[in-house]
């Protein structure tokens, strides 16, 4: 089976297109798709989009683009972990989801792959490169070029800090709501949020109509989400951004940053790894 996550977007022939050559050297063979409403050129968002979705699909070839670097010098891979591959870019993209299977333990570069359909397009390697290798790999062959898996890209980490009474937290992500994911540790309170009076909430609809809550993920992250509406348009906030949450109960009342929180989900995805409590079902 190979799973397929992208930035293409549901409106064009892209996501298509790569099922057909998929279809082509191996007929039959099953094609999940996790998605293809990442934000254009998003590699972090789809970093743990990906992380988030990898764990709960079974073993097999787990496709991904997100690629503002095509053509350029930025390397085209794939990563085995456990009994998974990984095919896409390497621009941090495949990393978090790989270390859920305890990391990368091979890692090829493929750009160059007697696979590789020509001529390649240089604006399309979802197609011309990551296809084609990503069926091959679930037909059980192995690439030809290995390279070290500590020269692998790897996305710059964001992480939560106190300021005086209040934490500045970073907009990891925003999903197709407007919610908005923080790497603020679970369990967190608040009593402004960007400036705007906040509740916090077991969910939506313990606020007002437009009121602002923080929340928590089904997965045991924190949120900010607006009650039939968009905490992002709301706070102007997209991922990377930060937010300051203030009105912080006492150091005693609330887990100092970098603790855990209670796992709701067996999984972490890197930025949780390194402390900044769980965001995501993730990614």
């Amino acid at each position: 089976m190979i799973t397929f996550l992208s930035d293409y977007g549901p409106g064009d022939e892209y996501v298509g297109v790569v099922h057909g050559v998929i279809a082509r050297i191996a007929p039959g063979l099953q094609v999940l798709d996790l998605g293809h409403g990442v934000p254009p050129q998003d590699v972090r968002t789809g970093a743990r989009r990906l992380a988030r979705a990898v764990p709960f699909t079974p073993p097999g070839v787990h496709l991904a683009v997100v690629d503002p670097g095509v053509g350029g010098p930025r390397r085209a891979v794939a990563l085995r972990a456990a009994d998974r591959w990984f095919v896409g870019p390497d621009n941090g993209l495949l990393i978090d989801a790989a270390e859920r299977f305890g990391g990368v333990a091979e890692a090829y570069d493929v750009g160059e792959s007697p696979w590789r359909l020509e001529p390649v397009s240089a604006t399309f390697h979802g197609r011309d490169i990551f296809a084609p290798v990503a069926a091959h790999l679930a037909l059980g062959e192995v690439p030809d070029a290995p390279v070290e898996a500590a020269s692998l890209v790897r996305l710059p980490r964001l992480q939560a800090r106190r300021d005086g009474g209040a934490i500045v937290a970073h907009a990891l992500e925003v999903d197709g709501f407007g919610n908005v994911r923080l790497d603020a540790p679970a369990g967190t309170a608040a009593r402004t949020a960007g400036g705007h009076p906040v509740v916090v909430a077991r969910t939506f609809g313990d606020a007002l109509p437009g009121g602002l809550l923080l929340y928590t993920e089904s997965d045991g992250g924190l949120a900010l989400a607006v009650n039939g509406g968009s905490a992002a348009a709301l706070l102007g906030l997209r991922a990377g951004d930060e937010v300051r949450l203030e009105g912080i109960p006492t150091t005693r009342e609330i887990r100092p940053l970098g603790d855990s929180p209670g796992a709701t989900s067996p999984e972490r995805s890197g930025d949780e790894a390194s402390g900044r409590g769980r965001s995501e079902a993730s990614p």
